[in-house]
């Protein structure tokens, strides 16, 4: 749901069919896109005219989509889908004003229902079950980082003389720009070694037309553009929205000024790569129920360690959803402060749990911080899948064990075994095994359809990248 400035303080607003349809005629919009998300995360939309928006259609939707063209959605057979408008998604573009935006929910032809791998579907079932077995809110802050480059380039048509990459950036350090920055370098720099500073603001400021707030935004570690915009917390699906209309507003901005935004995790070797840590708190009746202020290591609650126990218990399992790519598992390896190890602490930044203490006393920020997923997942269903797995914990009282306060990288194999610390999948086939026999906990929220179909395209990915020679094989076996 959309926020707007009241002094500093935000104010949520949500808009009724009958405000679209005022702001579309008062605003003279011309044509309104429909968006949703396919199960990667892809954002689609279907552009319909502004006279087609009348109460009768904002109830029943409008029956433009092919579910067999969506990847993930339906088969040939049962392919007549209805896309339902969400009115307090709709945002007329910055870039266009005549244009505005909705984001959609996907229904069954027929008056069926909904349709069960709509990913929306999944994060809306997921707070529902919050909310009808716990009685509980939750509340989201992910930190969305991601590349801008200034041209990109690849070669993968088969046959061909070269398979290859290509990445031009003026920050990096193969570039002759005076300015350019070193390798892990690039942590809050200021312009002119960031070039990267008015790009971010105007996204922020195009944000804000959607009615998005942004809490910061800065240049990141890695060099030739690894940026960081963070977002003003929000609810479940609705942050699933959010993230979702980042994406989209960072690739839109880049184009309209000559660059290029990726969200691919890893596209630098020897530099850091790009994750999406995320920060959840539960409420319960205006409280936060992860704090607890005589709790002396983190003011953490016994829910809140609970909700721990239950991510370091599924965090193999659900690498499969918050880490979805075969790029993913380049990111999940020592050297570039990504998590590989299964482990909670404080201020340890080596773990994959993490209770950030940055602040005393301070109920309303208290949460809990998971730092393996990356921005290449689908927010709904990475954020669904995040909470089963916390709830899992609740239930069953998962108890975390102690905390690990070293550098986990430093520790040897066996001390790591002797602290019961496990490690995360080092692939993404690695990773759906984990998920073939770990998926119980997910059920309140996921159809077994949606699981088995993001499986088996994890899984012909895979097998894709595996089957291709790699340039780097060249240098290691050619002259064997």
């Amino acid at each position: 749901m959309p926020y707007r400035l009241e002094g500093k303080k935000p104010i949520r607003y949500s808009l009724s069919p009958e405000d679209v349809l005022r702001e579309i005629e008062a605003r003279k919009v011309r044509f309104v896109n429909l968006q949703f998300s396919d199960i990667m995360g892809r954002m689609r939309q279907v552009s319909i005219p502004s006279y087609k928006f009348d109460p009768e259609s904002m109830e029943e939707g409008f029956t433009k989509l092919d579910g067999s063209s969506v990847r993930g959605f339906s088969t040939i057979e049962d392919s007549d889908l209805v896309l339902k408008p969400d009115p307090s998604t709709f945002a007329v573009l910055p870039w266009s004003p005549k244009t505005a935006r909705m984001i959609a929910d996907a229904y069954l032809g027929m008056n069926r229902g909904r349709l069960v791998t709509d990913p929306r579907w999944v994060a809306q079932r997921a707070e529902s079950y919050l909310a009808d077995a716990f009685g509980y809110t939750s509340v989201w802050g992910p930190e969305v980082e991601f590349f801008v480059f200034d041209h990109v380039d690849w070669d993968t048509n088969l046959p061909s003389a070269a398979q290859s990459y290509s990445i031009e950036s003026k920050e990096a350090p193969w570039s002759d720009y005076s300015h350019r920055m070193g390798l892990k370098d690039g942590y809050y720099s200021v312009p002119p070694s960031d070039t990267l500073e008015e790009y971010r603001t105007i996204v922020s400021m195009y944000l804000e037309a959607f009615g998005i707030l942004v809490e910061a935004h800065h240049h990141e570690v890695a060099t030739a553009g690894q940026v960081e915009i963070n977002v003003y917390r929000d609810t479940l699906t609705a942050m699933g929205d959010t993230v979702m209309t980042l994406k989209y507003v960072a690739k839109v901005v880049a184009q309209e000024r000559g660059l290029s935004a990726t969200f691919m995790p890893k596209p630098l070797f020897g530099d850091n790569a790009s994750g999406m840590h995320v920060h959840i708190s539960l409420w319960e009746g205006g409280k936060n129920i992860f704090y607890d202020e005589a709790d002396n290591y983190a003011e953490l609650s016994q829910v809140g360690r609970y909700f721990v126990g239950g991510l370091l218990e599924h965090s193999r399992s659900l690498a499969a959803i918050v880490a979805p790519t075969t790029n993913s598992y380049k990111r999940l390896v020592p050297g570039y402060e990504a998590p590989v190890y299964i482990a909670w602490s404080r201020a340890n930044r080596s773990a994959n749990v993490r209770i950030p203490v940055y602040l005393k006393g301070k109920s309303d920020i208290k949460r809990v911080e998971f730092r393996t997923p990356d921005p290449s997942c689908n927010p709904y269903l990475a954020f669904a899948a995040i909470l089963m797995a916390g709830l899992d914990g609740i239930k069953r009282k998962l108890d975390p064990g102690p905390p690990v306060d070293e550098d986990i990288y430093k520790l040897t194999p066996e001390k790591r075994r002797e602290l019961g610390i496990k490690e995360l999948p080092g692939s993404l086939s690695e990773a759906i095994e984990s998920l073939r026999s770990d998926s119980e906990y997910l059920k309140p929220a996921f159809n077994a359809e949606i699981l088995e179909r993001l499986m088996e395209r994890a899984e012909q990915e895979e097998k894709a990248l595996r089957m291709r020679p790699h340039p780097f094989e060249f240098e290691m076996y050619y002259n064997l």
